[in-house]
């Protein structure tokens, strides 16, 4: 039986343990002992563990809760691939087709909060290697598969790990697409405010990394607020109370994929006269641009591509005003050009700056041989163009040296990551677990 037939064998099993990790609804929660992420995370994790420990890993997980990692094989080379377990919030439950953390399977699809990024593809690799052993592969070097908890916030947990535990030598992250990512910009997520009371009260935005789906906002002038809407082509929804712009999510890394609410509402709030330091910034220094060319001019460069922003959560009210925004600038471009250029622009709007989170850039030559290898096999397993790509994602391979991003979304597949029905082809995620057996297979031949 050759490794393809070998992963097929396992279809309905791998699936089985998707919808069941789907289930766990890991966001964010609150800090309890043991469980620094909250309840839901610390479940998901315990969830990834026994579903390893029942394919035959050796497991561990951090006492204190910040990470756990499964391994297989023998020998002193550590080949590391990264994984999340935690995700995005799902937003209005009322606008996916199926109950997010539910693993619905229609139409040869699974649908669920995380699916894409990253439960799906964590398990596929798991179960990658489990082809590899079902044929009775000799695997003698060891494979460590890392769970990370916090990587859609802050990395606490990746970060925990790679101070305490064996940094592997190389290795990659299903977090992404095909063919290898070589290159990820730089991340910077930071906070304007001000302590003026602001004209309206708004909360709006459930992740610096997801284009908000929504905004709603509580203002006197409902009236025309809602003729300034229409006018302006924006869709919207009034329940009497309260007006709620729509948007529609996508990831931060490609804002333009969506609509951000929260620009739209800021727009029709100037277009009213409404005027306040976050409501001036947002209207004229981000409007409905998404590459942030209003602050830092035509920002861009040959490797990576355009300097992207978005705007991902809003808190106005009597108490002042709040924006927190996600920039993904071009790998050779230094963080003191964008820090500044912001930090210019928010000072004439009597904003201060807050940073709040910086990943710097990450990029490794084409022909470094990881990526020479992974770009082999997948061009060998698909017959597509498997020329290296630059992204404005944020991965774990960011988390140590000669790692890269490496599926397991397929060219022209959608990315739905971060959105409302985010879901996976099963047959496209067997293919991607088809080539990370051989892929693996092939690093431990290296």
């Amino acid at each position: 039986m050759k490794i393809g037939q070998a992963v097929i064998e396992n279809k309905e099993m791998m699936i089985q343990d998707i919808v069941r990790l789907l289930k766990v609804p890991s966001v964010l929660g609150n800090e309890e002992f043991g469980k620094p992420f909250g309840r839901a995370i610390d479940a998901a994790l315990d969830v990834a563990l026994d579903i390893a420990d029942k394919l035959g890993y050796r497991t561990f997980k951090d006492p204190n809760g910040y990470y756990g990692y499964a391994e297989i094989g023998v020998g002193e080379e550590l080949i590391g691939i990264l994984g999340h377990l935690d995700v995005v919030p799902e937003g209005d439950v009322e606008h996916w087709s199926f109950p997010p953390y539910e693993g619905v399977i229609h139409n040869g699809r699974i649908y669920g909060r995380g699916v894409q990024d990253d439960k799906g593809p964590v398990v596929a690799s798991m179960y990658a290697v489990k082809a590899l052993i079902d044929l009775k592969y000799e695997v003698n070097k060891r494979i460590r598969f890392i769970f990370g908890t916090d990587e859609e916030n802050h990395w606490r947990g990746i970060c925990k790990y790679m101070s305490e535990q064996e940094v592997p030598a190389y290795g990659f992250t299903p977090d992404s697409s095909f063919p290898v990512i070589y290159a990820e910009k730089g991340l910077l997520q930071v906070k304007l405010k001000s302590d003026k009371p602001s004209p309206v009260n708004v909360r709006a935005g459930m992740a610096l990394n997801a284009v908000p789906e929504s905004a709603q906002v509580k203002c006197e002038q409902y009236v025309k607020l809602e003729r300034v809407l229409k006018r302006m082509g924006f869709d919207y929804e009034n329940d009497g109370e309260e007006i709620l712009v729509i948007g529609r999510s996508s990831h931060a890394a490609k804002p333009n994929a969506g609509i951000n609410a929260i620009n739209r509402l800021a727009l029709a709030l100037k277009e009213m006269n409404i005027s306040s330091p976050a409501i001036d910034f947002l209207a004229d220094k981000v409007g409905l641009t998404n590459f942030g060319e209003l602050i830092f001019g035509d920002c861009r460069d040959e490797i990576s591509g355009k300097l992207t922003l978005n705007v991902g959560k809003v808190d106005f009210s009597k108490y002042g005003e709040m924006i927190a925004i996600d920039i993904r600038f071009p790998v050779t471009v230094k963080k003191d050009f964008v820090v500044n250029a912001i930090k210019r622009v928010a000072e004439k709007y009597g904003l201060k700056y807050h940073e709040l989170d910086y990943l710097a850039p990450i990029y490794i030559e084409r022909e470094h041989p990881l990526v020479a290898e992974l770009t082999r096999v997948y061009i060998e397993e698909t017959g597509l163009d498997g020329t290296p790509l630059a992204t404005g994602g944020a991965t774990y391979a960011r988390a140590m040296k000669n790692c890269v991003a490496f599926g397991a979304t397929f060219p022209g597949q959608p990315r739905l990551e971060h959105q409302v029905d985010e879901y996976v082809e099963i047959d496209y995620l067997i293919k991607a677990t088809q080539i990370y057996a051989k892929a693996i297979k092939a690093l431990i031949e290296r």
